[in-house]
């Protein structure tokens, strides 16, 4: 094997790597949604957990997050709950920086 294989298999390595993380990030922040929607929903325990589930499931519907937005927002229309858009995806933005930085201490990467 030469240099350059070794180089190529190095990163392939790291970019698989990278969309693992990517998918698990996504995936967290998902249930951790869920769970923020789920107490302005009045759910609680189990029924907060089956709800992050169906938020995390959400996203398999379609490419990006526009899917879990819809899931999101609608349920919190459905229940009479105010919340705007902007709030909404800011809210997205932060729990994502939350999930990533809970999962890179977990895995024990360093920033």
């Amino acid at each position: 094997m030469t240099t350059f294989d070794k180089r190529e298999q190095a990163f392939e390595a790291m970019f698989a790597h990278d969309e693992e993380l990517k998918f698990r990030a996504y995936a967290r922040r998902n249930r951790l949604l869920g769970l923020w929607a789920a107490e302005r929903l009045g759910k609680s325990g189990e029924a907060a957990q089956a709800y992050a589930k169906c938020v995390v499931l959400a996203d398999f519907e379609e490419e990006g997050d526009h899917d879990v937005f819809r899931k999101v927002r609608g349920d919190l229309e459905q229940a009479g709950v105010l919340e705007s858009d902007t709030e909404l995806r800011r809210l997205m933005d932060e729990l994502l920086i939350t999930a990533t930085t809970q999962l890179k201490t977990e895995d024990g990467v360093s920033f």
